[in-house]
């Protein structure tokens, strides 16, 4: 009787597809033999069982983790992992204006959505009016992640301006809830 190396006597196994534990009673060439949890005795091919670990041989693996050492790991800086945006010296960030509308009302109470929503669109269109009336080439809408909404409605507004081009916003600085918007000059005479 040639005994299978992977499983013991003794050992406490899973059976892959059904919801039977046990222990190992007997292993012949490739077909187990356990004691279940419901006091059967019943045979498997080695492919269909798993050993599982009891609570104990846990509780001792844990226990053999060196303290010291994962407190050693904590206080090791690790390097941050953000990129930081490029500017040139003297480069002066583009304005940002934030479209949520308690920084646009002190008091908001009774307002309905679509009033709400009205105004920030007016005072996006403001903003980008203004921006293209003084030349300023850049600037940036924070409107949030929210439920879109606003979002759809900027990119509604910002594209009815034949020279004006926007896109989301840099993710590490904003997030998702930003977008840019970037005004092409015209030529002056």
């Amino acid at each position: 009787m040639k005994m299978n190396p992977k499983f013991k006597i003794g050992d406490r196994v899973s059976v892959l597809d059904e919801a039977v534990d046990g222990v190992v009673v007997s292993v012949a060439n490739d077909a187990v033999t356990i004691d279940s949890a419901d006091g059967f005795t019943l045979t498997y091919n080695v492919n269909e069982l798993i050993i599982t670990h009891n609570s104990s041989m846990l509780g001792n693996s844990i226990q053999s983790v060196d303290l010291n050492n994962v407190l050693k790991e904590k206080e090791i800086p690790k390097p941050r992992s953000f990129v930081k945006e490029k500017k040139l010296k003297g480069e002066i960030p583009p304005p940002e204006f934030d479209l949520h509308i308690e920084k646009l009302v002190k008091n908001f109470r009774g307002m309905s959505n679509y009033d709400i929503l009205t105004l920030q669109s007016d005072t996006a269109k403001r903003h980008v009016e203004f921006a293209i009336r003084n030349r300023i080439p850049k600037i940036v809408f924070i409107h949030g992640v929210g439920e879109g909404i606003l979002k759809s409605e900027l990119d509604f507004l910002l594209g009815r301006y034949p020279n004006v081009d926007f896109r989301d916003a840099n993710y590490q600085k904003y997030g998702l809830g930003a977008t840019e918007v970037f005004i092409r000059q015209a030529k002056q005479d």
